[in-house]
């Protein structure tokens, strides 16, 4: 008897009604995935949660779409996600003093790959000359 109980208590994750990964509407589909390219995965580096395998991606993806049938507009998904993880989830975050350094960073990065290379040219010169 408690082996009946223990597998119909495991069964009744299995009977809960799991979210599509698709939506049937196609208008609606479409629009779950434009919104699903315009956030990053904070796991993977530089991908959309649309492109990435991850975990974190897919709870992403799923939020969306849990949104989107509860009728929510593209802005409030994106401030309830903005909400929950910060700027740093947009693929495009905002311009402004907490978001500087996501926009500077590869303008620091290649300025001082710029200043290595000069450098090294510079003491390559000195020794030759």
């Amino acid at each position: 008897m408690k082996a009946v109980i223990a597998f119909l208590l495991l069964m009744v994750p299995a009977l809960a009604a799991p979210v599509a990964d698709t939506f049937s509407n196609p208008a609606m589909e479409t629009r779950a995935r434009n919104l699903q390219r315009q956030f990053r995965c904070l796991v993977c580096a530089g991908e959309n949660v649309d492109e990435s395998g991850s975990p974190f991606s897919a709870d992403v993806r799923r939020l969306i779409r849990e949104q989107i049938a509860a009728g929510q507009s593209d802005g409030q998904i994106q401030d309830f996600l903005v909400a929950r993880y910060g700027d740093v989830i947009l693929m495009k975050p905002p311009v402004q003093p907490d978001t500087w350094l996501l926009w500077l960073t590869p303008f620091l990065v290649l300025g001082a790959g710029g200043v290595v290379a000069w450098v090294v040219v510079k003491k390559a010169a000195a020794r030759s000359a």
